[in-house]
């Protein structure tokens, strides 16, 4: 039993277009992918589509971005059929667990940072101006001088940069962080690469400004992408405005594609940025002075889910699991037997698909016709997850609701 085939064959019946040559297999397609990827999570929760997200934090880094489906293609002809980057998951919801513990969840960024401050650390010389724009490297004082090897688990770090989702999918390539290769500022700059991320999906962390012989003040801050060869290693650019208005630093793209140092770098475990050549030239014996955020690192406790990216805090300083609650995304369908996961959603999703339709073509008086059946059959599709969600019992003081170990939040411990 092909299930896809049968919504196309039902499409056609209610919109009374039997023949390829009226309306294309690929086109109903399309329209089935719309109606199941942006309507149907947006008119009502599934309990079917509930799930729990996984991953493994690493060393250092705070901010983890929802997973993206790869780009997608269907039919004979992938290239007039890709269906591009998009997100796994509708959103994530308490609870959440970190190694198997609850931690917080958070959801507004006030109530987060009053209780994790990002104390940003200031007036902190890095360096000194030579009167020329580089090449500098510069150290932050509190932070191991070695380069070499660290010890794991990491006791404490510099906040990195991050590219929000935005911005990875701006790339082209599913790869979260992005990642350089050459180190010489893929994605930065148009002069660089076609698939630049956009001046607002930059979330610095690390800055260096410093006094300019013109009377300005020159900034360079770390991107948020690093080094494909080691990723303790990020990108350091020049801010721009918006949309495109990032720069890479001067001296990066004179060294050609081949280049793969950590010029124009910054180590986040020792907090040495090497090599860094300014936008401006610097006045002579004038401070070069470092802004960063500096946490004690160690296992999270709480979580904020914003801009559809979760934000640790702690920062892990090894490796932790995470879960948490999400309601996936439905993949794509694809012109195959399984292409729907589930079949008591058939008749559903064609009529739906087939109300869009008719919308677009301006046949009103069909459309009319059929809302009465749509509505018949997304109130069936609702029930059966109505009747998951209210088999739970609704919690109180009394209830098992706060249980941990072996009690609960009542003086019984009943």
């Amino acid at each position: 039993m092909n299930l896809l085939q049968d919504i196309i064959t039902y499409i056609r019946r209610i919109i009374k277009s039997p023949s390829n040559a009226q309306i294309t297999d690929a086109l109903l397609i399309d329209y089935i992918n719309r109606f199941w990827l942006m309507d149907v999570d947006a008119r009502m929760q599934l309990f079917d589509l509930k799930t729990t997200y996984q991953f493994q934090t690493s060393p250092g880094i705070d901010k983890y971005n929802m997973p993206l489906y790869s780009v997608q293609s269907q039919g004979p002809n992938p290239a007039s059929a890709d269906i591009a980057m998009f997100p796994v998951y509708q959103g994530f919801l308490a609870p959440i667990f970190i190694n198997g513990i609850q931690a917080q969840f958070a959801t507004e960024r006030t109530f987060f940072n009053n209780t994790w401050q990002n104390s940003n650390q200031t007036l902190i010389q890095a360096g000194t101006g030579n009167g020329s724009s580089g090449p500098y490297t510069l150290q932050l004082p509190f932070l191991p001088n070695s380069p070499g090897a660290q010890n794991f688990p990491v006791s404490g770090g510099i906040v990195r940069g991050h590219v929000d989702i935005t911005g990875v999918i701006a790339t082209g390539v599913n790869q979260d962080p992005p990642l350089d290769g050459t180190g010489f500022g893929l994605n930065i700059e148009n002069t660089v690469n076609s698939n630049v991320i956009p001046s607002t999906s930059y979330q610095s962390q690390v800055f260096f400004t410093a006094l300019a012989t013109d009377g300005s003040t020159t900034v360079v801050q770390d991107s948020g992408i690093f080094l494909q060869a080691n990723r303790n290693y990020g990108l350091l650019m020049e801010p721009g405005p918006a949309p495109y208005g990032n720069k890479v630093l001067q001296d990066t793209l004179a060294q050609g594609v081949n280049y793969s140092t950590t010029q124009n770098t910054i180590n986040y475990l020792t907090g040495i940025a090497t090599s860094v050549t300014f936008p401006k030239p610097i006045v002579s014996g004038s401070p070069i002075q470092a802004q960063c955020v500096y946490y004690q690192q160690g296992i999270p406790r709480a979580v904020l889910f914003y801009n559809n990216c979760l934000t640790l805090r702690a920062p892990p300083n090894t490796s932790y699991l995470v879960e948490v609650d999400a309601y996936l995304t439905p993949a794509a369908f694809f012109q195959e037997s399984k292409a729907i996961p589930f079949g008591y959603m058939a008749e559903y999703i064609a009529r739906g698909a087939a109300r869009k339709i008719l919308s677009d073509t301006g046949d009103w008086e069909q459309f009319q016709a059929y809302e009465p059946q749509f509505q018949e059959q997304e109130a069936l599709v609702h029930i059966r997850s109505q009747r998951q969600f209210t088999s739970t019992r609704t919690q109180t003081i009394y209830s098992n609701r706060g249980l941990q170990g072996n009690y609960n939040q009542s003086s019984l411990g009943i």
